[in-house]
């Protein structure tokens, strides 16, 4: 066996109660040092993440671990990849970005502008379905998309738009079943192997770093898409992000979830009014 497989293998088992305090110091350190805050996300996926990072380091203990993370930053962002919010797909959820097109983008053009945040955007394949659907509703030219995420590797991924062609065609079932209008293809150009998104799309968003566990509202927005982000996070997280979104949304705005994501944790639950049953887009009805 090799350096650092055992422990990965007790981490992905549930671990010992010493490992349970060496995480809480690694946390802790890289909090101090880089900071960023993971003290309050669900325990399950950081052990996954751990133990997969100290498994191709070699590094035998996390405690040896948080040694080597705390003096080399390239590490750091190794780790980042792993224990963040990184899995996207275009047109994940076709029935929720349907529900999106037929009954909250009609409410957007009566605006004369409109701003969408999408908050854990990963590397940007969420955030290009999302103007794709603004683009042949007509709309996208009055509307700003900010596309926020933790990790500035995956937001570099995001800016450029260009993705690997066998991996984007792969959603052009999902395209067409979220009541696609057209041809998936007919928003990017095809070079060599790789699918590079049309220009006017990506020039309707803004790209840049936010951490939902320590950054405040930073706009007014109409729509707020934050899909399969708070699943990672403990219950009390889970209530500071919606409060934050409560906070950034307009009156009659939009708040878009993922399908294992609810209101459960959010304080202002009842300030909400689900648009339709068995999708998770709410608009705020009150402050």
């Amino acid at each position: 066996m090799r350096p650092g497989e055992g422990a990965a293998q007790r981490l992905e088992s549930g671990g010992t109660e010493l490992e349970d305090i060496e995480i809480r110091l690694l946390l802790e350190g890289i909090r101090l040092y880089y900071g960023y805050d993971f003290r309050e996300y669900a325990l399950a996926p950081l052990r996954r993440g751990l133990s997969a990072t100290m498994a191709r380091e070699r590094v035998a203990t996390i405690s040896a671990f948080q040694d080597r993370v705390l003096h080399d930053a390239a590490l750091m962002q190794q780790f980042l990849g792993t224990v963040g919010v990184n899995v996207t797909t275009m047109f994940r959820d076709s029935e929720t970005i349907r529900c999106l097109r037929e009954e909250v983008v009609p409410l957007l053009k009566t605006y004369p502008s409109c701003r969408l945040w999408v908050a854990g955007c990963a590397t940007g394949e969420e955030v290009y379905a999302l103007a794709v659907v603004l683009e042949e509703e007509g709309v996208l030219g009055r509307c700003t998309i900010y596309a926020t995420d933790l990790n500035e590797e995956m937001l570099a991924i995001a800016r450029l738009g260009s993705y690997p062609l066998d991996r984007i065609r792969r959603f052009d079932d999902a395209y067409v079943e979220s009541g696609g209008l057209g041809s998936l293809s007919d928003h990017y150009s095809v070079v060599g192997r790789s699918a590079r998104f049309n220009g006017k799309l990506g020039a309707s968003v803004t790209w840049a770093r936010h951490n939902l566990v320590s950054d405040g509202s930073f706009n007014d927005f109409h729509v707020i898409v934050c899909s399969n982000v708070l699943i990672y996070f403990r219950e009390s997280l889970q209530a500071r992000a919606h409060r934050l979104f409560y906070d950034s949304l307009i009156r009659g705005g939009y708040l878009v979830l993922g399908k294992r994501e609810s209101l459960l944790s959010c304080p202002e639950r009842d300030h909400y009014e689900q648009v339709s049953d068995g999708v998770n887009i709410f608009r705020k009805m009150r402050w």
